[in-house]
């Protein structure tokens, strides 16, 4: 389903949502929650990464991906180079991140995997593996028949946008998640840091807007350097 708008302002939007985002829970991060270390003995620092790198590597370069083949009015074969790259780098810096919560929670003697949040991310990392090595496979290298393509491609794009929604969902549940720790032990609730988190959690969804509001849009181009709409 196109929307029949350009799909230009709409991207310029996710680009400006990620930026605002990204600026936001690195000062969270490290203003508020004293920085980001893999090795420390303030443990706190050791989670640090995982919102980090969980927004701005996997949300955000995971959004930027999707939105490639609207956003640039390139050769085909270029933005599925883009896409498939920006899709990589994201699963590899979440893969981290989650790594970075259980550190910290190994680390800090807390249980693993007790939360709807750590279930759904696992699940969603998982999905997004096998994504990402089904599109390698079928649409770069070493490459399905063209019939195989065609079939895959609605699959392909709405599995992709199913992972993705969860995905920002999943996100401000960590948000909601961790405020409420943080609220629990001592946090005033009205305080810069709550507002700061919300206010973070906000732009996530505003940013998962406007990547679909990009993707469901008509690209720089009519032809087939264009991602195909889901009709």
């Amino acid at each position: 389903m196109a929307t029949g708008l350009k799909a230009l302002p709409f991207s310029f939007g996710a680009h400006f949502l990620a930026l605002i985002a990204a600026i936001m829970v690195l000062v969270w991060s490290i203003h508020f929650r004293g920085g980001l270390a893999w090795e420390a003995e303030n443990k706190n620092l050791i989670f640090n990464i995982h919102p980090v790198l969980m927004l701005i590597g996997f949300i955000i370069l995971g959004g930027e991906a999707i939105i490639s083949y609207k956003s640039f009015p390139l050769e085909k074969q270029v933005k599925k180079k883009i896409h498939l790259v920006l899709h990589a780098i994201a699963l590899i810096l979440g893969i981290i991140g989650i790594c970075a919560a259980f550190k910290n929670h190994n680390e800090s003697n807390i249980p693993n995997m007790y939360s709807l949040h750590s279930w759904i991310g696992i699940g969603v990392i998982t999905l997004y593996g096998i994504q990402w090595i089904y599109g390698f496979v079928v649409f770069f290298y070493p490459g399905g028949s063209s019939e195989i393509r065609r079939n895959s491609l609605p699959w392909h794009v709405l599995l992709g946008m199913f992972i993705y929604v969860v995905a920002v969902g999943n996100a401000c549940l960590g948000f909601l998640e961790k405020l409420t720790f943080l609220e629990v032990n001592g946090l005033t609730k009205y305080g810069s840091e709550a507002f700061l988190v919300n206010f973070t959690a906000i732009a996530t969804v505003l940013y998962g807007v406007f990547v679909f509001l990009t993707i469901l849009s008509q690209g720089p181009t009519a032809d087939d350097h264009s991602y195909s709409a889901i009709a």
